[in-house]
């Protein structure tokens, strides 16, 4: 909580902020490598006439599920999205394994319910409400709606419409003053954000983006959505980034969270303070879990450029970044590849793979990916996905929002049939 006199210089709080993200999970000493996986999947409750499922209907089924014996927990997003994040795995088969199990075991119970997950970047239909109410979630929601801000349309869809898709990596813990993986995973980024775009519909109809989920968050407050950028030496990049971002808002020891409605940043805010007090480390560390850039070190890596994907697709992101970032041949040949798109968030977001720069990088990624999940020994249903993916969309210079597009030209219709069931489908025939 904030204090009433200065306690943190700008130079305790870069440093604290680096060692926090960065150096957190190498202070064990422990010289071997880390290559868990993580994954965070978002997906929409849907009625099976396409319409949002009432949050209250969900959280009964899923209260009664109770907790999973994988460790995977089950949570709300502000507009009742279903979150479910997986303990670390000990390689990207086990990975996926627990997540299809989870899903297995939450889908199930929802659909006897008359309620499909459904995995898209965003649920298009108009007015979708905030359902969770939280001091967080409502000063979020006012700090975005500031009369400084303008962000309030953006914010409000972010929190309630969109679902993303997150993968978590280790950090090299073999190079402690340099990581590589930080800055291999921003060249990738927007080659990764092209390939998996799933959010094409906003409204009535197409957005004109092939990634909408992404377009809504470029249009929020890009001081804590911007990407962190991954050329520069990582020390002084992200300590800036974290010093440049604005403050979202200030907790009291009432238990309030106060939306920061005009600019500070949480460099001025070390320098002079605020009318509720001067910031701790506390407040520091607060302020490091309301930034949101497509890359973001917690002590690992955090790849949230992704849009939600159904199955079997979701797989095949977690199996190319983890290939790509983990296998050192492939990591320094992907380099190669997407070296000329790195700074291309924009034209991923809207363009998906029509952009040519970004599809002759996906197409060369996938293929190292593909030797590289062979090297690392991936079981034949990653690596199959993968393949069937390189095939249905990559090599065609499409991605699921085409699916979706040519599905709504056609009907209407603002999800594709299959989405809207959770029956397995094999991943050579999925989502025709």
């Amino acid at each position: 909580m904030p204090t009433t006199v200065a306690v943190l210089s700008r130079d305790a709080a870069v440093e604290h902020a680096v060692r926090r993200c960065f150096l957190s999970a190498r202070s064990d000493g422990d010289p071997l490598p880390r290559e868990r996986v993580g994954i965070e999947l978002e997906m929409l409750p849907m009625r099976l006439d396409g319409a949002r499922a009432p949050h209250d209907r969900v959280r009964a089924v899923l209260d009664g599920v109770g907790p999973l014996a994988s460790g995977t927990t089950v949570t709300f997003e502000p507009g009742g999205q279903v979150e479910l994040s997986t303990p670390p795995a000990a390689d990207v088969d086990r990975a996926c394994r627990l997540l299809e199990s989870d899903l297995e075991v939450v889908a199930g119970a929802l659909a006897d319910a008359g309620v499909v997950l459904v995995g898209s970047g965003i649920d298009p239909s108009p007015g979708i409400e905030r359902v969770i109410r939280s001091p967080r979630y409502d000063a979020m929601d006012a700090y975005f709606a500031g009369p400084d801000q303008g962000w309030v349309d953006a914010g409000r869809t972010m929190m309630c419409a969109t679902a993303g898709l997150q993968v978590n990596l280790d950090f090299d813990a073999r190079n402690p003053s340099s990581d590589t993986r930080w800055g291999l995973a921003h060249l990738l980024g927007p080659t990764l954000a092209a390939s998996f775009a799933n959010s094409p519909l906003v409204g009535g109809g197409p957005s004109g983006w092939k990634s909408y989920r992404l377009a809504t968050w470029w249009r929020i407050d890009p001081s804590r959505t911007r990407s962190a950028g991954g050329r520069g030496p990582w020390p002084g990049t992200w300590g800036a980034y974290v010093m440049d971002a604005q403050v979202m808002l200030i907790r009291t020891p009432a238990g309030e969270c106060v939306p920061v409605r005009t600019r500070l940043t949480f460099g001025e805010w070390v320098d002079g303070g605020h009318p509720l007090g001067f910031p701790t480390v506390d407040d520091l560390d607060y302020h490091l879990t309301t930034l949101f850039p497509p890359v973001r070190p917690r002590g690992w890596l955090e790849l949230r450029m992704l849009d939600s994907l159904p199955r079997p697709w979701w797989r095949v992101p977690v199996a190319v970044a983890t290939a790509l970032v983990y296998d050192a041949e492939a990591g320094e040949a992907a380099a190669q590849a997407a070296w000329d798109t790195a700074d291309l968030w924009l034209a991923a977001s809207r363009s998906g793979l029509v952009h040519a720069d970004l599809a002759a990088s996906a197409q060369a990624c996938f293929r190292i990916a593909l030797d590289a999940l062979v090297r690392m020994g991936a079981g034949p249903a990653t690596i199959d996905a993968v393949a069937a993916y390189l095939d249905r969309y990559v090599d065609r210079g499409r991605c699921p929002a085409d699916d979706v597009l040519d599905h709504w030209r056609r009907t209407g219709a603002r999800f594709l049939p299959g989405d809207l069931s959770w029956a397995a489908v094999p991943a050579a025939t999925a989502r025709p």
